[in-house]
Parts: structure tokens; sequence; C-alpha cells
């Protein structure tokens, strides 16, 4: 028997497309420097290029991230150069018809809220007639809204530059910019798991939170007039925000997957329970892939949570003074952190499986709405400035 080991040159590990991915991503983190750096501190030089690296990696694991990209960078890019072509005016928004009815940063989220909303039916559409045609469609749907969500925030923070330099910030600061950051982050971890597991039939539950966000945002809106860009609070003029608040979104997409995979395992355990030739177990993935998408949602969700917490730990002693001050944002997240910890503790350790942890990880996703949106409508405190 041959036991020669093949060696893989460096092109079969990284193909030319990822190579023109590193070179894309190094030459416009040089640029950006180039340009803003009069307008940078040191950390924030540290995060551009971080973020770079951080992409590069993400890039090379999962390519649709490269094209997802792209497309978010071009029609950026147009929306921006529209704005220049009317010299800047923010006004150009209802004047310039691409602006006004697709790609300004409101458009382009109304069109995100309503093809999410569309997905969320399509993806059921075809769990229950079984049609790859129609999932299919309600994946390009999904991965559309997903960019356009993006496409929103990118032009946005544009935008906040050009109703005054002083309003200029990245768009993660309000309530309604960190419910789209959470919407675009979260359908993108959908996506990947989608195509690692080669299943679609989980994509109607993960929307269902999808589509209960966009319908907050919706009625924060037209409502409260939520998307009225503001300049940015002294508490939040700082760069750790820029950190703070995207890991913390990472962590509750992850949470929220989790929670709607559980939903969908609990429906299949049902359904074999009363009728085992029901047409849909062969729909739904398998107990094992489920559980195990569950338990790596968690996973990588309790990482970044994690890592916002102590980030956020570290803002409060140089805002406030103190690493940790009993906020009712604080304790909240606190308790988020020991439920996964201890989710993850006892998956890991007793090998618990299939509808406790179903259950748990549902159970886990209202604790975590709470600390996310209840604490800034029942309570008050050093973070009230999220409130509704």
């Amino acid at each position: 028997m041959d036991m020669t080991i093949k060696k893989r040159s460096f092109l079969e590990i990284f193909t030319p497309r990822d190579i023109l991915w590193t070179l894309i991503l190094f030459i416009g983190s040089i640029i950006a420097w180039q340009v803003y750096q009069d307008e940078m501190d040191i950390y924030e030089v540290y995060i551009l290029f971080g973020t770079a690296l951080s992409a590069v990696w993400l890039g090379w694991y999962w390519r649709s991230f490269q094209t997802f990209s792209y497309v978010v960078t071009a029609i950026s890019l147009l929306a921006i150069w529209m704005y220049a072509r009317n010299d800047f005016d923010y006004e150009a928004q209802n004047d310039v018809f691409l602006l006004k009815y697709l790609i300004s940063s409101q458009a382009a989220i109304m069109w995100m809220s309503f093809l999410v909303l569309v997905s969320t039916v399509t993806y059921f559409f075809a769990l229950f007639r079984d049609s790859a045609f129609i999932y299919k469609l309600s994946t390009f749907i999904a991965w559309t809204a997903a960019t356009l969500g993006f496409v929103g925030l990118m032009v946005r923070w544009k935008e906040s530059w050009l109703i005054h330099p002083d309003y200029g910030h990245i768009p993660v600061s309000s309530l309604y910019e960190v419910f789209i950051l959470f919407i675009v982050m979260t359908i993108l971890m959908y996506l990947y798991y989608e195509q690692k597991f080669k299943t679609r039939a989980m994509g109607g539950f993960v929307m269902i939170v999808m589509s209960v966000s966009v319908l907050f945002v919706l009625w924060y809106v037209f409502d409260r007039q939520a998307h009225e860009i503001q300049p940015l609070i002294p508490a939040l003029q700082s760069w750790w925000m820029k950190i703070h608040v995207p890991a913390n979104f990472v962590g509750y997409g992850g949470f929220s997957i989790a929670s709607m995979v559980g939903v969908a395992m609990l429906m299949r355990l049902a359904i074999e329970k009363r009728n085992p030739n029901n047409g849909l177990l062969k729909a739904l993935p398998s107990h094992q892939i489920m559980d195990d998408i569950m338990y790596r949602s968690i996973a990588i969700g309790f990482a970044f949570f994690t890592v916002a917490t102590i980030l956020g730990a570290m803002w409060a002693a140089e805002a406030w003074g103190g690493y940790w001050s009993w906020d009712p944002k604080e304790t909240w997240a606190l308790i988020v952190w020991l439920n996964y910890a201890a989710w993850l503790h006892i998956r890991m350790t007793k090998g618990w499986h299939g509808a406790p942890m179903a259950w748990w990880a549902i159970i886990g996703l209202f604790i975590t709405t709470f600390a996310f949106l209840g604490v800034n409508i029942f309570l008050s405190g050093l973070h009230s400035y999220g409130e509704l």
C-alpha cells in the first residue's frame, strides 16, 4: 500500500481568488489609513487592520463571504458616487431615483425588511411543498436581504458625515442601528450553516426571529422616527464601541439561531411521536445535524459574547472609573453569560442533547431578549442611552 502523503501546493490551498481577496483588503486598508489617518487614533488604526485580517481569514474559510463583500462594496460605492455627483448633498436621497428608491440607507433597509418577510414565507412554503426551486429562491432572497441591510449600514455611515462632520459615526450606536446589524449578522451566520450542512429546511424557523426583528424596526421607524441620524452622545464617542457592539451581536445571532433550531428539533420530535410516516420528517434535518448546529451556534455566540463582555468592562473602566457597577444591563449580561456557560458545560461534561437542550436554548433566547431589549424598556441605568 502506498503510504505517501501528497503535499498540497500553496495554490491548491489558497486559490488565485483568495490571493486577490487578500490583496484587495490589504490595499484597501492602506488607502483608508492614508486618507483618514488624521482622524484616527492608534486604537482605531489597530481596529482597521485587525478587521482587515479577520475579513481575510473569513473570506478564506467561507468563500461566499468574498462574493457578498464585493457586492456590498460595489453597491455602497455606487450610492456614495451618486451623492458625490450631487456635491455630497444629503438631500440628494430625495431627488436621485436610485438613492430614493433603492440604495440610500433607509431605502436599502426598507428593502431588507421586505425581503426578510418574503424569505420567511418562502422558506416555509418550500419546507411544506419540498420544492428545491423555492428553497433556492428563498436562499437567494435571504442573501439579497443581508446584502441590502449591510449596504444600508455602510451608506448610513457616509450619510452621517454628510449631515455634519460632528454627526459622523460608525452605525452601531442606536437601538435602530444595532437591530439592523443583528438582522444582517444572524442571516449571514444562518446562511453559513445552510451551506455547511447542505440543508435549507431550518431557514423558515431562523427567519421567524428575523421577521419579528423587522416588525420591531418598522414600528420603531414609523412610530418613533428612529431612522433619523443623530450625533453621538459623549458616552459613545469612543473606539471601544467599534469592537464591543459587533462582538455582542455575533453572540446574539448565535443564540437566536440555536433557539430556532431548537424549535425545529422539538417539531421533529413531536411529528415522530404522532406520525412517524409524515413527509416533513424527510425534509427536516436529522436530530444529529440540528443538535450539532445548536451546539456550534451557542459555542460561537458564547465566545463572542464573552469577548464583548470583557471589552464592555474595559470600556466601563475607562468611561466610568470601574470595571463593574451592577448596572441593570451589566447584571443581565452576566445572567445571559451564566446561562450559556451552564448550557455548554452540561453539553460537554454530561453529554445532554435533544429535547432538554432545545428547550434550554429556547428559554435562553427569552433571557437574551430581555437583556438586549427588555432592560432598555423596563429598567434604567448607565446604559439608558439605548432606551426606547
